[in-house]
């Protein structure tokens, strides 16, 4: 195999070379003028260096660029099982601790007529926006129970290297495990001072705010590489009160 490459790459150099002599010939029979293409040969040969440079900046770029989309559709897989597992319903049970949720849902009920336009406005909106969160007692066991049930299968998350390419994503999961650390720490939610009430509401601020802009974008990626996947999704969007699967 190793052989056949190396003859394939000979034949290769040989045939360009014979192409140059061709061309050159061709030149010096039709001008007829050995100094004009020395000339023209030297011209070229110094310039080469420069041909060089600017094709292997170019092949670099395409190639880099080749391997940044490579990685991000792997990581579009992640963040899909992420979705699947934990952040649909991580959504769902956290927009029950948003104050006035009714306008919030209004900009979240994505669905299959959607377009580019409809997800720029949806995301702006999202970091415009400054909710207002209040945990009651049973919002906080349903979240911890479910963070403490899924915890390890975040942590295999970060275990994904291809994540730390992934900014994003990546404060996602650090907020969701800061929340979760919190939610745990504490045995019970009865009798909580003021200052703790807020402190846990503000962790739950910034995990819904990182998962919610996560989950638009993931269904904007959808939309354009799965629009099947995004079917299913926009069906069982976790900000409609009773999802239906049902294509009708």
């Amino acid at each position: 195999m190793l052989n056949k490459l190396i003859l394939n790459k000979t034949l290769m150099v040989i045939s360009l070379i014979s192409v140059s002599f061709v061309l050159y010939g061709m030149d010096y029979v039709l001008l007829g003028n050995v100094k004009e293409l020395t000339i023209w040969f030297l011209g070229n040969l110094a310039f080469l260096p420069v041909y060089v440079i600017i094709v292997t900046l170019l092949i670099e770029r395409v190639l880099k660029e080749r391997e940044r989309q490579a990685v991000m559709r792997k990581l579009n897989m992640v963040i899909g099982v992420f979705f699947s597992e934990v952040g649909n319903r991580l959504l769902k049970e956290l927009s029950v601790c948003v104050v006035s949720c009714d306008d919030l849902k209004r900009h979240l009920l994505i669905n299959a007529t959607w377009k580019e336009q409809d997800f720029s406005t949806t995301l702006e909106y999202l970091r415009k926006s400054n909710i207002i969160i209040e945990a009651s007692l049973s919002s906080k066991r349903v979240i911890k129970a479910l963070l403490v049930e899924k915890r390890s299968f975040l942590v295999s998350l970060l275990e994904n290297q291809n994540l730390l390419e992934h900014e994003e994503f990546t404060d996602l999961l650090w907020a969701v495990f800061h929340l979760v650390e919190e939610l745990e720490a504490r045995e019970s939610f009865d009798d909580m001072p003021q200052s703790d009430i807020d402190h846990i509401n503000g962790d739950i601020k910034r995990v819904f705010g990182h998962l919610s802009r996560e989950w638009v974008m993931y269904m904007q990626h959808l939309t354009h590489d799965y629009p099947y996947l995004f079917s299913l999704a926009a069906r069982l969007n976790p900000m409609v009160d009773s999802p239906d699967p049902a294509v009708y």
